[in-house]
């Protein structure tokens, strides 16, 4: 088995260390450990390893699922992970993936099978459901959704998903969608796995909740796939963190509804922050979903990595470089940190722009 190099993170591991902004981060802005009990008792392994057994079920009431069609991880990058170990068995193994996207989505099935991808168009970042449709096999497995989708902020609706859904079922196969997220959207739509049989779900309290450092996600979705994912989950993580879990089950409790709504509010007012920026800079973007935004690379530069090259070292200011996603005329912005360091990190890049 062979993977590509993670780009995104090979560009974080050289320039995020030393970088004064973090202008490129994808989730809201980390919520302070004050804010929970964070006392889970001995710091053991979580029993049983696929998540606590209440936890589960208030997390299968959100999918209409049974508690047993979920599996507890580290990360959504766990659960999407285990879920295409589960999903891409056999030599001729083949997925569908909606790009552009997070690299793994692509890149891990990629490693396992036969990737065929299918482009959003932009500058609205539409589907075809019908490109999906010709690039169904019958060997397919799985198609691959991110919706709202990183980098591009496009929420696609229910309409589309359901589309690529009975395509998927028409073939025998499986859609994934990797929703984290979908909570920050104001009308959110209902989360694949609560589609029908063949939805799965990806999801975790990093990018909604503003809760990263807990490291926990989940799979939903069909038995016999999370079984197969539990078996892998043996080999890997083999329990979800035990603070991640405590402190998890608490934000997904009571406390959920005050959170949510805080990190929309916030996540709307820098939307506003950042699309009057790219109008006064003469640049575009499609007014996004979630914390990522997708912006066209200003005069004169090449690339979007000759762009963001030249922010961070004359501005010590982190972006991500659209060529990372397969977009070079494009940067992803991400806006969901704080406000100060925001509006600091927006007057950096205009100087950058400026003097161009």
């Amino acid at each position: 088995m062979e993977i590509d190099p993670f780009g995104l993170e090979r560009w974080f591991a050289e320039y995020e260390h030393g970088a004064e902004i973090m202008l490129a981060e994808s989730g809201i802005r980390s919520l302070p450990a004050d804010r929970f009990d964070t006392d889970p008792g001995e710091l053991d392994y979580v029993i049983p390893t696929d998540g606590d057994p209440d936890l589960r079920a208030t997390i299968a009431d959100r999918y209409g699922r049974e508690p047993e069609e979920i599996v507890c991880t580290c990360g959504a990058q766990e659960a999407n992970f285990l879920a295409f170990l589960s999903l891409m068995r056999g030599e001729d193994a083949h997925a569908v993936v909606v790009t552009p996207t997070y690299q793994a989505l692509h890149s891990v099935p990629g490693a396992f099978g036969d990737v065929t991808t299918v482009p959003l168009e932009p500058p609205e970042w539409t589907l075809d459901a019908d490109a999906v449709a010709d690039a169904l096999r019958p060997e397919t497995r799985v198609v691959v959704l991110n919706n709202p989708n990183n980098p591009t902020g496009r929420y696609h609706g229910e309409e589309t998903v359901r589309a690529l859904y009975d395509l998927a079922t028409d073939n025998d196969a499986y859609l994934l969608c990797d929703e984290v997220y979908r909570l920050l959207a104001e009308d959110p739509l209902p989360p694949v796995a609560s589609v029908g049989p063949r939805g799965l779900s990806t999801s975790s309290v990093t990018k909604a909740h503003g809760l990263a450092g807990l490291r926990f996600g989940w799979l939903a979705g069909d038995r016999e796939i999370v079984d197969g994912a539990r078996r892998w989950k043996d080999y890997t993580t083999i329990s979800p963190p035990l603070f991640g879990q405590h402190v998890a089950a608490q934000a997904l409790g009571a406390r959920e509804e005050a959170i949510l709504s805080e990190n929309r509010a916030l996540a709307a007012e820098h939307r506003r922050i950042v699309g009057e920026f790219v109008d006064e800079r003469g640049l575009d973007w499609l007014e996004p979903v979630g914390v990522n935004g997708f912006v066209t690379v200003p005069d004169p530069f090449e690339t979007g990595e000759a762009f963001c090259r030249r922010v961070v070292e004359a501005e010590s200011v982190v972006l991500a470089p659209g060529d990372l996603f397969g977009f070079p005329d494009y940067f992803r912005i991400g806006f969901g940190l704080p406000t100060e360091e925001l509006e600091a990190g927006l007057r950096r890049v205009s100087r950058v722009i400026e003097r161009a």
